[in-house]
């Protein structure tokens, strides 16, 4: 039953963050608001409603860790791709090391 409340609300969710994506100028922005908001944000509702507001809190914390470690990912890449001219595999993968380090660290240091 879980799954299947997150997925009618994960996919209103999308729709909604695809119209609002398609109203932007220009439409490349679109894809910035596809499934992972919307994924994240049935998940938490349904959180809430299964185990509560203090654990959907802790949860939601967990999130915003994985975003910022992301951030850092997406610059990473970027950076030695364009500037540094180096391979997308290879690139991904030092900057996969980076996120999770990231991802890591923030958990250990701010979350626990």
């Amino acid at each position: 039953m879980q799954f299947l409340l997150r997925f009618v609300i994960g996919g209103l969710v999308v729709s909604l963050f695809a119209m609002f994506g398609d109203a932007l100028k220009p439409k490349s922005f679109a894809g910035l608001f596809g499934a992972a908001p919307s994924v994240a944000l049935a998940t938490l509702a349904i959180t809430v409603a299964s185990d509560g507001k203090a654990y959907a809190s802790s949860e939601a914390c967990s999130m915003i860790a994985g975003a910022v470690a992301l951030g850092l990912y997406a610059w990473l890449t970027m950076q030695l791709i364009v500037r540094w001219r180096w391979h997308g595999l290879t690139a991904a993968l030092i900057a996969l090391a980076v996120w999770f380090g990231c991802a890591l660290g923030i958990w250990l240091g701010v979350l626990r």
